[in-house]
């Protein structure tokens, strides 16, 4: 495993803006029933700016050094060229310990090094509070296996739900917002969402807190077990911005009393608002 003097560098003692610390900041979200517009405290204030202000540089921003941005970049190589192998959707449910399977017996992917596998666990396994990003982790084991059985492929979308209360809420917004709300993403595997946050940080030259305030990190993602996120019929990849908000699709589900987000506008989590991701308490 490596070291984490090894692993990370930062310009600031502190993660989070000022003097609290994640944990800190966890209470505040669990204790506060205060409107962020009264909060006076200027640390809160600073860690709102940041939020509304997720994909910039930030003071306390944890980044990756050069030897592991360059693992990083080997990754996610090698990530990408294993999506191509196994397809655009099987990739979604792909487990890890299938993913280094098809990496050693296809010479177009190549075998993942001791060197990458020691990185991508030390990602996994590192405690993402350390950059910034405090919600739960519903996955603590890499190697984690989807019950194939308990998923189901949404017709003319590409993705997967979770059968269940996942599959009942969908059915419902689709029966009660129409036919103009579609599903954007669902089930994603470990190695899905290793692809996501890597490629986040890869392009933000190996940003963790940066990549963190946008998408989860491996484990963190409550996509792995039954959250799903609902766009609008032919926006794209916009339904990932804030333009989602000026869309019937969002007006009419915002009005569902059924209907709750994950990630609220200035939550205190670590993550952006995002409007779109559905949160299911299975």
């Amino acid at each position: 495993m490596l070291r984490r003097r090894e692993f990370l560098r930062t310009t600031a003692t502190i993660v989070i803006a000022g003097a609290f610390t994640p944990d800190a900041l966890a209470k505040i979200l669990k204790s506060s029933h205060t409107n962020t517009s009264k909060i006076h405290d200027d640390h809160i204030r600073d860690y709102l700016h940041k939020m509304r202000n997720f994909n910039r540089f930030h003071k306390g921003d944890i980044c990756l050094d050069k030897r592991n941005f360059k693992l990083l970049e080997r990754c996610i190589t090698r990530l990408k060229r294993l999506e191509v192998i196994v397809g655009h959707g099987n990739f979604h449910l792909l487990d890890f310990d299938d993913a280094l399977i098809y990496a050693r017996n296809y010479s177009q992917v190549g075998r993942f090094t001791k060197e990458e596998l020691d990185f991508l666990e030390m990602i996994f396994y590192e405690d993402a509070s350390q950059y910034g990003f405090l919600g739960e982790k519903p996955l603590n084991n890499l190697t984690n296996r989807m019950n194939k059985k308990e998923i189901i492929k949404v017709p003319h979308t590409g993705n997967y739900v979770y059968k269940g209360v996942p599959l009942e809420i969908y059915k419902k917004i689709r029966r009660d917002v129409g036919s103009q709300a579609i599903l954007i993403s669902g089930v994603r595997s470990i190695v899905k969402q290793f692809m996501l946050f890597l490629n986040k940080a890869y392009l933000h030259k190996g940003n963790l807190s940066l990549a963190s305030r946008s998408l989860a990190p491996p484990g963190y993602s409550f996509h792995g077990i039954s959250d799903f996120d609902v766009g609008q019929v032919e926006l794209g990849s916009d339904n990932f911005t804030e333009r989602f908000i000026g869309t019937d699709v969002y007006r009419k589900i915002n009005e569902l009393d059924y209907v709750n987000l994950r990630y609220n506008r200035d939550n205190l989590l670590g993550v952006r608002f995002e409007p779109w991701h559905i949160k299911v308490d299975s």
